[in-house]
């Protein structure tokens, strides 16, 4: 696949005159769709492995079979989670909105869509969003302490 993002980086990298064309929208398709399909492949592989793990244990691995259903069910979560996100980003792609922000409409870039391709935010909105997020703990734990 480093082949692949090489190619990309070096063969579309020019974001003013070609950015999110045919070309990029079909790399970020496939990468998404190989990305959702390896997260599935995971939580059916998990599924089996707890179907398993009831066949053979006793009453002795009680706890190791909780143990591991809750880490298989954080699992199934996260990857539930990561596709939803995946399937909007699939979305916008076919909305034709794909590659911008979600809040300003600037160009997120390819090289933060390599990296997280289904962020939402062009990195100077995602850290204004997070300076907001801090301020507001910081203020949450203030309010705290008067109580």
């Amino acid at each position: 696949m480093s082949n692949k993002s090489h190619t990309l980086q070096s063969d579309l990298y020019d974001e003013d005159e070609h950015y999110m064309d045919h070309k990029q929208l079909e790399y970020f398709r496939e990468k998404l769709v190989k990305w959702r399909d390896s997260l599935q492949k995971e939580s059916e592989e998990k599924t089996n492995e707890i179907l398993q793990a009831q066949i053979d244990s006793d009453l002795t691995d009680m706890a190791t079979k909780e143990y591991a259903t809750h880490i298989t069910l954080q699992t199934y979560n996260r990857n539930d989670i990561l596709t939803n996100e995946i399937n909007k980003a699939l979305q916008r792609i076919n909305d034709g909105i794909y590659g911008y922000c979600e809040e300003t409409g600037e160009k997120i870039g390819i090289a933060r869509l390599e990296a997280n391709p289904i962020t939402l935010y062009c990195i100077e909105e995602q850290e204004r969003r997070e300076k907001q997020q801090r301020l507001y703990n910081n203020i949450d734990e203030d309010d705290s302490k008067l109580f």
